[in-house]
């Protein structure tokens, strides 16, 4: 499999066009996903609060071309933005975090305001002119409640095209006026996109100051934390183009190929060769088919329909 995706990316047509990624908010690590194709693309990264970027010196020689932007990217054009800085800086924003909803959990002190500054800010539509970006691939943003909205912001042409979109909207009330994840859902379920993946992520909820004084410090209070049942406060969502648009060409076929089987999307990824196979007559869409048919079929000498199964014994039992 991982033959077959670098025989896709070295392709003149991959090369003389190379999958273009985004990344806003990119202040941990390369993306896990993009570690196989990241030195064949271009990324654009965005991430304003410098405190914990390793991106920059770890992961830049990663990629074939990496432009770093270390500014506040917004939807709408202005230069200058006010940005609260947290004392987490993963949950610094643009919006004013919400402490009144917030304070009945317990990560309520990672929100917590350590100081407000003005930052130099680039419109997303507008850096990409400015690179010359005309297409957007895979687009990954958890910009800390305006995913959305800078999402909106990209120009139909583009949007309308990327292959991958990736998300991380908040389910109950961080920011004040974030876009939350129904809005999102509802968004994308309009557009030519479906959801491929979505995983909810939270904490207990357990205010912050009745947290810290019935657990004392140590490591059993950590255990506590992990064990509890947590609350749904976010949640990671991955959408697909649908591939129903007929502007997509040769080279979106093949992207969309590697990308689906990157998300082990095997199903879909046959779905888009066998598509592709009819419309560009390369020979090639025949070997990716035959491959994603392998990888469905292994799914199930690994196991993979136990889940199903027990959840079936389990209901006929029941009756």
């Amino acid at each position: 499999m991982k033959k077959l995706v670098r025989k896709i990316l070295n392709l003149p047509l991959l090369q003389n066009d190379p999958p273009v990624l985004i990344d806003i908010g990119a202040s941990e690590e390369l993306h896990p996903k993009w570690k196989e194709i990241a030195k064949y693309a271009i990324c654009i990264a965005f991430d304003a609060d410098e405190r914990d970027f390793k991106f920059i010196e770890k992961e830049k020689s990663k990629f074939r071309k990496l432009f770093i932007y270390n500014s506040i990217v917004t939807s709408e054009p202005v230069e200058r933005t006010k940005f609260y800085l947290t004392d987490s800086p993963y949950c610094s924003s643009i919006l004013l975090p919400d402490e009144e909803k917030l304070k009945s959990y317990i990560h309520s002190d990672l929100f917590r305001v350590d100081r407000i500054t003005e930052l130099k800010a680039v419109q997303l539509q507008k850096a990409l002119d400015e690179l010359g970006i005309n297409k957007v691939d895979w687009f990954k943003i958890d910009s800390q409640g305006t995913d959305l909205r800078l999402f909106k912001s990209v120009n139909n042409q583009i949007r309308e095209k990327i292959i991958v979109a990736e998300f991380e909207p908040g389910i109950i009330d961080a920011y004040k006026n974030e876009d939350k994840l129904y809005s999102v859902l509802e968004f994308m379920s309009k557009s030519n996109f479906w959801l491929s993946d979505i995983i909810i992520k939270g904490v207990p909820r357990f205010s912050n100051e009745l947290w810290n004084s019935t657990f004392r410090g140590g490591y059993f209070k950590k255990l506590i934390k992990e064990s509890i049942k947590k609350a749904p406060g976010w949640g990671e969502m991955t959408f697909f183009n649908s591939f129903e648009n007929e502007s997509l060409n040769e080279r979106d076929y093949l992207l969309g190929w590697v990308f689906a089987t990157i998300e082990n999307q095997y199903s879909f990824a046959y779905t888009i060769a066998n598509k592709g196979a009819d419309k560009f007559k390369n020979r090639l869409f025949e070997e990716l088919k035959n491959s994603s048919l392998k990888e469905m079929k292994k799914q199930v000498y690994k196991l993979k329909f136990i889940p199903s199964a027990i959840s079936f014994i389990k209901k006929s039992v029941s009756k």
